[in-house]
């Protein structure tokens, strides 16, 4: 068995429970229904903030109106790959959830065409990266953190969530679209709430 080098520090994620309540504290609000699908996407993927606000409607729904099951970037890390290497695969659960808000943009009469952006702002234009960061701030403030975390920590529990159910790195490394293994073997280091369930049964 192959083993690999990890000195590197281990990223910043969210909690299983911080995952769960954010989804639920977007997912019950009118005005957060946009951020939700957001989070649900960058969740089931693992994707950048330039990369979710560079999505359009046509890179992940198909011309018969069905949310794609692989889907090209266009908009992706530059410095990792060529073009040929920035495909990710949507889940069956994040496919529903992409038609639902396709008839939810039908409904507030967002445009539908294929080079339409799929997440826009208040103003009906393209949503940028600092309103991202900017929603996810409140947010989490909303949902009552005690700490408050960058947007890229969505990104770090995607992937860690990936690794810990295979504890295959490889597929791992797939699934964030790393050049190098390198860059994934951070996500092998134990988080805080795998720490926080091991001395739970410890004698005290």
């Amino acid at each position: 068995m192959t083993m690999y080098a990890n000195t590197t520090k281990r990223p910043c994620t969210l909690t299983r429970y911080e995952q769960l309540l954010l989804l639920r504290t977007t997912g019950q609000r009118f005005d957060g229904y946009r951020d939700h699908m957001l989070l649900s996407l960058a969740l089931a993927t693992g994707l950048r903030e330039h990369e979710l606000v560079g999505l359009n409607l046509g890179d992940v729904m198909a011309q018969d109106g069905k949310a794609r099951r692989r889907v090209q970037l266009r908009i992706f890390k530059r410095s990792n790959h060529d073009a040929r290497e920035q495909e990710v695969m949507l889940s069956s659960g994040v496919q529903a959830k992409l038609e639902k808000f396709f008839r939810w943009k039908r409904r507030q009469h967002e445009s539908m065409a294929s080079d339409a952006p799929l997440f826009l702002s208040r103003l009906g234009k393209r949503l940028s990266t600092r309103q991202v960061r900017h929603a996810f701030q409140l947010w989490q403030e909303r949902a009552g953190f005690e700490r408050r975390l960058s947007f890229h920590s969505v990104r770090h529990s995607a992937i860690t969530n990936l690794y810990e159910a295979t504890h295959d790195i490889r597929l791992a490394q797939r699934f964030a679209r790393h050049k190098s293994i390198t860059s994934t073997q951070i996500y092998t280091h134990p988080t805080d709430e795998a720490l926080f369930q091991a001395v739970q049964g410890l004698p005290c």
